[in-house]
């Protein structure tokens, strides 16, 4: 059964858990997606049986349609541990996403975000939001999805959220008005279906690929990273890309 497909184990000690989760895949059940019952914890129960910790729990968000690396903590102590670094900024993150349009090489956006995504923003709390996103690679496709131009443009980029709002990659690029491809929520539905059409894939193109944090138990660093699936070699092999330069000094 698809419930029971193994997910990807990348580390595993007594404390925490680490994964490289399949796009599509919901971490838990939420009454936002009540009808769907195949999710990461579900899987892992059938994966680990007797070996699953009695507390495992994720120690951070990951949305559904988001690929790449999932923090799980394996017990009460550790869940405060890493619930406390994700709260500190004691934790780094580095996604790949597939945007519309060419962005600049480098964008530093330093721009509060209302609290919860899923509300009109008018009216609520804002909070620090802060994203460095890195152009890595640019294409130019052979359809038309504006009327004003016969070829469309989308761009590769690497994201480092330095706060943690929720949807806060997402919702930055919308605010930039290079949308993730792909995205329901903060994208551009003619975007999304003219690429899913030209790559034969649907997906949100958002894959976190690399996390640093202090271990829970002893602070000692940890770093993680998971390459990007298939999906994304298929969709690197319909070219031509143009690969931008690496950052100064990288």
């Amino acid at each position: 059964m698809t419930s029971h497909a193994e997910l990807q184990l990348l580390y595993r000690d007594d404390d925490l858990l680490v994964i490289d989760k399949p796009p599509g895949l919901l971490v838990h059940r939420t009454g936002l997606d009540a009808h769907e019952t195949d999710t990461v914890l579900e899987r892992l129960r059938h994966q680990l049986g007797a070996d699953l910790p009695a507390g495992l729990g994720p120690a951070h968000r990951l949305d559904k349609g988001t690929s790449g690396l999932l923090v799980l903590a394996c017990h009460a102590d550790a869940a405060r541990a890493l619930g406390a670094a994700f709260d500190e900024g004691a934790v780094t993150k580095r996604y790949l996403a597939l945007v519309r349009g060419w962005p600049a090489e480098t964008i530093d956006l330093d721009h509060p975000l209302a609290r919860d995504p899923e509300l009109p923003s008018t009216g609520q709390v804002q909070l620090p939001a802060r994203t460095l996103f890195q152009r890595l690679a640019r294409v130019e496709w052979p359809f038309a999805v504006d009327g004003r131009h016969p070829t469309s443009r989308y761009a590769l980029v690497e994201a480092r959220p330095l706060s943690g709002r929720r949807h806060q990659i997402r919702r930055h690029l919308k605010q930039l008005a290079h949308p993730i491809v792909g995205d329901a929520t903060h994208g551009k539905g003619p975007h999304n279906r003219a690429v899913a059409a030209w790559l034969g894939i649907g997906r949100l193109w958002l894959h976190a690929a690399a996390l640093a944090l202090p271990h829970p138990a002893d602070g000692r660093p940890m770093h993680f990273e998971a390459l990007p699936g298939p999906d994304w070699q298929a969709l690197r092999a319909h070219g031509p890309w143009q690969d931008d330069p690496p950052p100064r000094g990288a």
